[in-house]
């Protein structure tokens, strides 16, 4: 079985997710980083589409970004898969679970299903709604003890600021 943190954090309250430890978001990048090199390289090569070498690390590890309490409505509800349909991307069976990290869930969420049993908490089926053809992503599945999960869920830790490493974009050399 697996373990799942949730936390929130500064400035707009954004509710975040560890797996084992993990920092959800970092999990992403790792399995998508391949994919979106594709991407970067190919915007890139377009007019104009030249990136910073800044640009190009957020372009490859920092898309996603936690979900906004104004936007979750009622965490417990939502992270047990009970949410509004408006939540839904097109036809997408799925639950966002990361949003984009310009703060709109919309813009590149991160897709997972959540499965409910009397015992267990399971997340699978992660996708990016955006990018069929990526297909299922290479994520999980996870499965968490479903009491333990409601814990973590009712008692998420406070963090004054986003806990991802944000390097400064213009170090001084000196």
């Amino acid at each position: 079985m697996h373990r799942i943190e949730f936390f929130r954090y500064s400035p707009a309250d954004y509710w975040g997710i560890r797996v084992d430890d993990a920092d959800l978001r970092l999990t992403v990048a790792d399995a998508t980083r391949g994919l979106r090199e594709r991407e970067a390289d190919a915007m890139a090569a377009e007019p104009g589409g030249r990136m910073t070498a800044q640009e190009r690390m957020d372009f490859l590890a920092r898309r996603h970004g936690g979900m906004r309490q104004e936007d979750l409505g009622a965490p417990a509800a939502y992270f047990l898969g009970e949410h509004d349909p408006v939540f839904r991307c097109g036809t997408e069976d799925g639950t966002p679970v990361l949003g984009c990290s310009c703060g709109v869930w919309e813009c590149g969420p991160l897709l997972a299903r959540i499965t409910v049993t009397a015992d267990t908490v399971i997340w699978s089926r992660f996708r990016d709604p955006y990018r069929p053809e990526w297909g299922e992503l290479p994520i999980g599945p996870y499965v968490f003890p479903r009491a333990a999960y409601e814990t973590a869920l009712a008692h998420p830790f406070r963090l004054a600021r986003d806990p991802l490493p944000y390097p400064d974009p213009d170090p001084d050399p000196a």
